[in-house]
């Protein structure tokens, strides 16, 4: 199909740009990916079935040459005439296998066994081996910007106002941090996606017509695909397994978003700490030509806005009455956009991010802007500590004859007849951050070493 054509945006517009993450998001994340899946399924089955003797090791040679033969055309093609797209997939198998082989196809199982099974083993390689290395470069990247920029000087803000000064590098270790939490809840959490092997209702009515221990069989299936069952199973799975899959994945999506406003307010014209990096024939404007946007941090905020809320469907599919109900059919079929969405976010974040531009001397100057104020809480909290009876409400009527008189607070409050008796007990480097409050950073450099290397360990430690 024309990618004109379709539908979606992520398949006309936002794939486009990369062709080798497109083929690895459709590698698991495409309707052929979901055939091939479930024909997996199916295989491992008669390969189980096999194993404890109910059918011939020539038979399940046949049935599993036919799982990686059969097409997702052949299958839609059926499920048009039939009107069930597990039956489908059934007779499109029996179809291709010989008479002998035919009673062993699907044998023992339900339609969820199969789709509920293909389904956790396909997103559990989706995170393995698609997502879970995105965010992994990205957190690379990161790691190495917090790295670069540790000592290099900013002024924080909180409430969009000046607060005290940080270093950029430690402003990025925020994000170091917070991504690495969602990695590993992303990581665990697929891990923890479940099959089943169970039958109509869950509870093995057509499994215990052959074995014994029915569970254990479902154990052997499940095995094979990387997986283990659910606790306890009605026709389908525990949903909240898929959920908490889910959960993390937007989770992380919202710690990218973050990220990306916050790059995006940071290239304000009159902040310009930063800059997105601009192609030489790239337009920002189709009437300004002097504009530079943020696009791509704007992109990313916006790809989270449209697929963030698809989370509230995701919760409602934790409802299924009895032992199953078809409404949530049709609507987790579009999880797997999230995953999607994420993917190609993480990509572009990491792209961008490797050729933002620091501007250092924009953040020295917007330190010294408040400079004249920025001494006012070392100076607070270290009158309180010397014993001073109301340090804040002093300090705050001094601040405000800083903003009335256009003054440095410190030349104020070391002028200040009040203040003398607890200057004289300050210590020298007391003294020098009050006068040179630039250099009241704290541990912003050592903390940022320190957690880049905790979540390198965390994230790639070999031992």
């Amino acid at each position: 199909m024309d990618r004109f054509d379709s539908i979606s945006p992520l398949d006309y517009r936002y794939y486009t740009g990369n062709k080798e993450l497109h083929d690895q998001i459709n590698e698991f994340l495409s309707e052929k990916a979901a055939i091939r899946y479930l024909l997996l399924a199916e295989e491992k089955l008669a390969e189980a079935l096999c194993e404890r003797g109910v059918c011939s090791r020539e038979t399940y040679a046949e049935i599993s040459g036919v799982c990686k033969q059969v097409t997702a055309q052949e299958v839609y093609e059926e499920e048009a005439r039939i009107r069930h797209d597990i039956r489908a997939l059934v007779n499109c198998i029996r179809r291709k296998v010989s008479e002998k082989a035919k009673p062993y196809v699907h044998l023992t199982a339900t339609s969820s066994d199969i789709t509920c099974t293909a389904d956790a083993a396909r997103m559990k390689d989706a995170a393995e081996k698609l997502l879970i290395p995105q965010l992994l470069q990205l957190e690379k990247t990161l790691i190495e910007i917090a790295r670069r920029e540790k000592e290099s000087l900013q002024i924080g803000r909180t409430h969009g106002q000046h607060a005290e000064p940080i270093t950029f590098g430690y402003a990025m270790c925020e994000y170091v941090s917070r991504l690495g939490n969602r990695i590993l809840a992303l990581k665990k959490a697929a891990a923890n996606l479940r099959g089943k092997m169970s039958g109509a209702v869950g509870n093995y009515n057509a499994s215990m017509l052959f074995f014994q221990e029915p569970e254990e069989f479902e154990k052997e299936v499940l095995a094979k695909l990387g997986l283990t069952a659910a606790t306890h199973s009605t026709q389908i799975v525990e949903p909240e397994y898929a959920a908490d899959y889910m959960h993390a994945a937007v989770s992380a999506f919202g710690v990218l978003a973050n990220l990306a406003d916050d790059m995006r307010h940071l290239q304000r014209t009159e902040i310009a700490e930063i800059a997105e990096e601009f192609g030489s024939e790239q337009v920002g404007s189709s009437t300004m030509p002097h504009k530079r946007n943020p696009v791509n941090f704007e992109n990313v905020k916006s790809m989270w806005k449209a697929f963030m809320p698809r989370m509230t469907t995701l919760y409602m599919d934790q409802i299924s009455e009895h032992q199953r109900d078809l409404t949530n059919s049709a609507s987790t079929r579009f999880s797997t956009e999230i995953i999607a969405a994420l993917a190609l976010s993480a990509n572009r974040m990491d792209r961008i991010m490797k050729k933002l531009a620091v501007n250092r001397q924009k953040m020295k100057a917007h330190l010294q802007e408040s400079r004249q104020s920025i001494a006012a809480e070392p100076a607070y909290i270290l009158l309180a500590a010397l014993g001073h009876p109301d340090a804040h409400e002093y300090v705050r009527r001094l601040t405000l004859k800083v903003q009335k008189d256009s003054k440095s607070f410190s030349d104020l409050l070391m002028q200040d007849k009040e203040a003398r008796p607890y200057l004289e007990k300050m210590t020298e480097e007391q003294l020098g951050i009050i006068r040179n409050p630039e250099n009241y950073t704290g541990i912003a450099a050592r903390k940022t070493e320190a957690v880049c290397k905790h979540w390198e360990d965390e994230l790639w430690s070999t031992g």
